[in-house]
């Protein structure tokens, strides 16, 4: 039986499929990621992928009901 939960309000504490849960893999590849990496190694990461989104020229979004000419 497949059961869908929505991890972001659901797990605020906890997993609550544990054994069952389909991010399992990335729950540890992240625990691994944050016990191996400095927090002055994570801030130059988050500063760069900040200064990389400040580069990038802005995307306009233009709404569906505004683009229907017919």
């Amino acid at each position: 039986m497949e059961t869908s939960v929505d991890c972001a309000t659901a797990c605020v504490n906890g997993c609550v499929l544990g054994e069952d849960c389909p991010n399992r893999d990335y729950a540890a590849s992240a625990s691994q990621f944050i016990d191996s990496t400095s927090l002055d190694k994570m801030h130059d990461i988050a500063e760069a992928a900040r200064k990389r989104k400040l580069s990038e020229p802005p995307t306009w979004v233009i709404p569906d009901f505004l683009d229907s000419n017919s």
